[in-house]
């Protein structure tokens, strides 16, 4: 894959693992387009740093689960980055905690909207537009552990993000023909700002549980993205790549 004109989107993508993996993207090559829903001033840090780099940045607003801010957003970055995308990272995602008997409509639907709604539109707008450019190309949505282990008191959450495993596998049968791999990340305790307000001592918790005894980094899922995206991937398509250190394939075993 040529890096002198290839960009690549990452949704929701300002800050925990999405801002790792687009400034992954950026030392490797890549031009990045940035969707984000709130501005508290990372877009514009995010976007300086990318150029930074080196590389061209497009970093605006845009609610992933509405197509015609999705939309929006895949017009106004062709016109700064121009051609089609090769690759989409399908990071946006927002979570509720609450209990299944609590759990408000209004929150269950933000959720779906956002995560697996998201995903969705976006896959349909950057597919289109890789189908149209004849280059192929590579999408990557990230799930969580809970692709295949509920999690309590994220029904929603978990919800979405299995939706995500098998809407990768339905969208890698139909994008294979057109060159296009669709693969998922799935990881696990990744330790970012959002991650440590929830739990002061989320570190120490989940080091102690995880097989490999340390909790990930935003590093660790791009990593997995860089090489999902790469010539050395170009024959995996409908996977789903844990990272998580081994957590979520530990047993409950009594002994």
């Amino acid at each position: 894959m040529s890096t002198d004109t290839r960009w690549a989107v990452v949704t929701g993508g300002t800050s925990g693992i999405g801002r790792g993996i687009a400034l992954a993207l950026a030392r490797d090559g890549w031009d990045v387009a940035v969707s984000y829903l709130a501005d508290d001033g990372k877009p514009a840090e995010l976007a300086a740093e990318i150029e930074a780099l080196g590389r061209r940045a497009y970093v605006s607003a845009c609610d992933a689960g509405v197509a015609e801010q999705v939309e929006a957003f895949f017009d106004g970055a062709q016109q700064r980055l121009h051609g089609a995308p090769r690759l989409l990272v399908n990071n946006a995602g927002v979570q509720t905690w609450s209990a299944l008997l609590q759990l408000g409509e209004a929150d269950w639907d933000r959720v779906i909207r956002t995560n697996l709604k998201g995903c969705f539109l976006n896959t349909q707008k950057a597919a289109r537009m890789m189908i149209a450019a004849g280059e192929g190309g590579a999408i990557v949505n990230i799930g969580s552990g809970c692709n295949k282990i509920p999690f309590p008191s994220l029904v929603d959450y978990s919800a979405s993000k299995a939706g995500i495993d098998q809407f990768t596998r339905s969208a890698a049968m139909e994008l294979g023909p057109h060159g296009i791999t669709v693969n998922c990340v799935a990881p696990g305790a990744i330790e970012v700002e959002r991650t440590r307000l929830e739990s002061p001592d989320y570190h120490e918790v989940w080091s102690r549980i995880t097989p490999l005894r340390r909790v990930g980094t935003p590093a660790d899922v791009a990593a997995a993205v860089l090489f999902l995206c790469s010539d050395r991937a170009s024959f995996i398509t409908g996977q789903t790549l844990g990272v998580d250190g081994g957590v979520f394939t530990r047993p409950n075993w009594p002994y």
